[in-house]
């Protein structure tokens, strides 16, 4: 056994690496691609070859010889750059030379790997996707494998004279199938449960009662979407009010498995404010360049998350890459923009506005004169049409990669790259569109082939350039899946979450006995009718003896409010038949606090006007609590102003409120909608929490939880040497190990052999071998105490086998 407190020597010898990660990385497409068309293409591009050298592709490179990965500055080609022999030299004599500064970025191209576009080549690209959707037809089914994707495959096996990958047993099933659906091991009890069941289909049965776990589900596909979406609960941005989040209102379409289409289409064109951060991208302080404006923002984030198109270089100049250009970037963010928009390229302007446009005009156009909301709706519909294949192509790409590993079309952001199987793409595409975007139907399909349920593959080396499918890719855990397994484990998951969203799903309904307490509240205006267009402000100040650990708010206003709590703004709507939900649990603090409103009254003539709030929290000391618009809320007539999300002050008097007796409309909405929603707040039995409910931590980081201020579509593969060091150091995984070792002498009454096989079963969904167990054995001895069981869980839980999804 190793100890925690013994770092391996090559992790200490390897710790200089950090040194090289400051050095700004080389940029590919911005920094090589120019320097090798000026000097290189013309002799060695596309068709032409002299001296039998073609720069075409990375591989040729490799090839080549021109270049030395483990000694750079040895490399044939930075001595063909930089000698003076009229010979060797190149570019030949009377051709420009390349910079010192050229030189420079070179060597450090070879020195960080060659790092080269996926699909990108310098000699004539022949394919070019399909933009409209394609329903291939299915090979005929061999050895009775009658599974759609099976069929696809095992034809695909066939035609590359590849084996067919052998199945998994039950167990390494049921880890997998786990931690793809819902992120969780599986506990060992259900791994006994599932093993000890005789039924054929109890693995179909049980992929649909994960999908069917609707909080499970949202908990762990949330952090897929948050790196797509760029979304977060803390980061760049958030305090100046420059960035919003979408959390509640994205768990909220996860948790009722809204389809994938109208999500898309509520990002573009948000009916609310719930949805909107997405789309208003980062506002960035002082000055930036024309390709961080929230418009080309806009651009680029439509185009990565929902097409897989990169549209970050033709932001600058027409691409290097593909075959975007810069008029078309400028034309999907002129969609956005509420100015005109004036080109730039390389950050100069070239004297020439955007109209606003839409990539594919051969499935429809944007009304360039129409209004900016108008132009957001049609860019919406145009985006979710069901002959923009492209749009469905791009998804399901992404849960194949997260499902098996790899993507059919390989990075997930190229989907300009052909992919090795064409028909197996478009299969899943139009299957999504037939089953109404529901994303768990193709995560189902997905699960249920023998094709996913299949050995991994063993891959030696990086081989993508050449690759072919044999088989699913094991995977390493996610920093998230990594914390919720640990947590699992040790029973050491934190009381409280970050997110500010409702984890429960309670159907309409199911708490009609719901007692609600608000009443509806207004100025002495209501003592008679409200005059129209009245705004005035309502609060109530409330002090916490402890910290909120659950709990939330129903409201409404007629006609619209919005709502401020300890001065930030937290809530706004203007449909007082929505009933609106807010959690608190992240908003109120231990101590003061104040609640505040601004509220207005529409309409034309005078009309009933009323401001609704009911809620219920759960302190941290056990005490539960019910704040209510009722008498103790006062008034005043002056509306301040407020700046970016902030409360101005507010002069004057405050004054009780005016009870206000609920119009039969009124009641009708609140009763229809926010009983159920106020027991969602209110629910007391809630789940373990999880990671991806939790902000960004330095571990998480470190385990390649990204920062969010860009996309992120695919994560690490690897673990580094630096992730190595900062797991063997990290203080709160101690204190979980800690906790976990006196909660696992606890359940197994002290017992060696009972611990050991609980803590694999869990950890690693097997028993422990023979040999395992009798090294396990003696060093825990007859009655374990909490210190070898520690080291007993930093070992497993650093395990490869423990980090892979196999």
């Amino acid at each position: 056994m190793i100890s925690r407190f013994v770092i391996p020597a090559l992790i200490v010898l390897q710790i200089n690496l950090a040194s090289a990660l400051q050095a700004k990385p080389v940029d590919f497409a911005h920094d090589v691609v120019p320097i090798l068309k000026q000097h290189c293409v013309a002799c060695h591009g596309g068709r032409e070859a002299k001296g039998s050298f073609s720069l075409n592709t990375r591989q040729l490179w490799l090839e080549s010889g021109f270049v030395d990965l483990k000694d750079a500055g040895a490399s044939y080609l930075l001595e063909l750059v930089t000698s003076n022999d009229p010979e060797m030299q190149m570019p030949p004599k009377g051709k420009p030379r390349l910079s010192k500064k050229e030189v420079a970025t070179l060597k450090q191209w070879v020195a960080e790997d060659l790092p080269w576009e996926a699909g990108f080549t310098f000699g004539k690209q022949a394919y070019e996707p399909p933009l409209k959707p394609r329903r291939p037809e299915l090979p005929p089914a061999v050895d009775n494998r009658t599974h759609p994707i099976d069929r696809l495959i095992d034809h695909y096996l066939a035609e590359h004279q590849l084996p067919r990958p052998g199945p998994i047993d039950d167990a390494t099933f049921l880890r997998r199938i786990h931690l793809d659906l819902v992120g969780l091991l599986p506990t060992p009890e259900e791994l006994n449960a599932f093993l000890d069941d005789p039924s054929p289909d109890k693995r179909t049965r049980k992929i649909r009662e994960l999908l069917n776990d609707d909080t499970a589900y949202a908990d762990h596909w949330l952090s897929f979407f948050n790196d797509l979406l760029r979304n977060d609960y803390s980061g760049t941005g958030f305090i100046t009010g420059g960035r919003k989040q979408v959390s509640g209102w994205l768990y909220e379409s996860l948790l009722y498995n809204k389809p994938f289409d109208q999500l898309t289409r509520e990002l573009i064109a948000p009916p609310t404010d719930a949805s909107r951060g997405f789309i208003d991208g980062i506002k960035w302080r002082g000055n930036v360049s024309a390709g961080q404006t929230v418009e080309i923002q806009f651009a680029q984030s439509l185009g990565q998350a929902f097409l897989g198109i990169n549209l970050k270089c033709a932001s600058c100049h027409d691409s290097f890459i593909d075959r975007w250009t810069l008029e078309e970037s400028y034309g999907l963010a002129a969609i956005y923009s509420e100015r005109e928009l004036e080109i730039h390229r390389c950050d100069k302007p070239i004297g020439k506005k955007a109209k606003a446009s839409w990539l594919f005009p051969e499935i429809g156009t944007i009304d360039a004169a129409a209004s900016r909301e108008a132009r957001l709706q049609q860019l919406a519909q145009l985006m979710t049409d069901p002959q923009n294949g492209r749009f469905t192509r791009t998804i399901v790409n992404r849960l194949w990669h997260r499902m098996l590993g790899r993507g059919i079309v390989y990075p997930l952001d190229a989907m300009q790259t052909k992919p090795w199987n064409e028909d197996l793409l478009d299969y899943l595409a139009v299957y999504l569109s037939d089953q109404k975007y529901d994303l768990k139907k193709v995560l189902e399909l997905i699960a249920t082939s023998e094709a996913y349920q299949s050995q991994v593959e063993i891959v030696e080396g990086i081989e993508d350039s050449d690759y072919l499918y044999r088989g699913p890719r094991s995977r390493r855990l996610t920093a998230e899946q990594f914390l919720d397994g640990v947590w699992q484990i040790t029973g050491s998951a934190p009381a409280k979450f970050d997110a500010p969203i409702f984890r429960t799903r309670i159907e309409p309904g199911t708490a009609s006995e719901f007692d609600l307490k608000g009443k509806w509240i207004w100025g002495d205006s209501a003592k008679k009718v409200p005059p129209a267009n009245e705004t005035i402000v309502v609060r109530k100040i409330i002090d916490l003896p402890a910290a909120v650990k659950r709990g939330g708010a129903v409201l409404t206003c007629d006609n619209s409010h919005i709502l401020f709590i300890n001065r930030r703004e937290v809530d706004r709507g203007d449909n007082w038949a929505q009933v609106r939900t807010l959690p608190l649990h992240t908003l109120l603090k231990r101590g003061k606090n104040e609640i505040t409103a601004i509220v207005h009254n529409g309409g034309g003539t005078p009309n009933p006007a009323g401001f609704f709030f009911d809620a219920r929290l759960e302190l941290e000391n056990g005490e539960q609590l019910a704040i209510s618009s009722d008498e103790t809320w006062e008034w005043n007539p002056k509306a301040p102003a407020t700046k970016e999300g902030r409360l101005g002050g507010i002069s004057g008097k405050w004054n009780p409120v005016t009870i206000v007796k609920p119009v039969g409309s009124w009641t009708n909405a609140v009763d229809a909608q926010a009983r159920s929603l106020l027991a969602v707040a209110a629910e007391g039995k809630q789940p373990m929490v999880r990671a991806s409910l939790l902000k960004n931590t330095a571990l998480m980081k470190s385990l390649g939880r990204p920062m969010r201020e860009q996309i992120v579509s695919m994560r690490p593969s690897q673990l580094t040497t630096l992730e190595a060091i900062d797991l063997s150091n990290e203080a709160s995984l101690a204190q979980a190990f800690s906790d976990g070792a006196k909660r696992l002498i606890e359940k197994s009454d002290g017992d060696p052999k009972r611990l050991t096989k609980y803590l694999y079963e869990f950890a690693l969904s097997r028993e422990p071998t023979a040999a395992e167990s009798e090294i396990i054995t003696q060093i825990l001895g007859e009655k374990p105490q909490p210190a070898q069981v520690e080291d007993l869980l930093w070992s497993v839980c650093m395990l490869p086998e423990f980090f892979l999804i196999r």
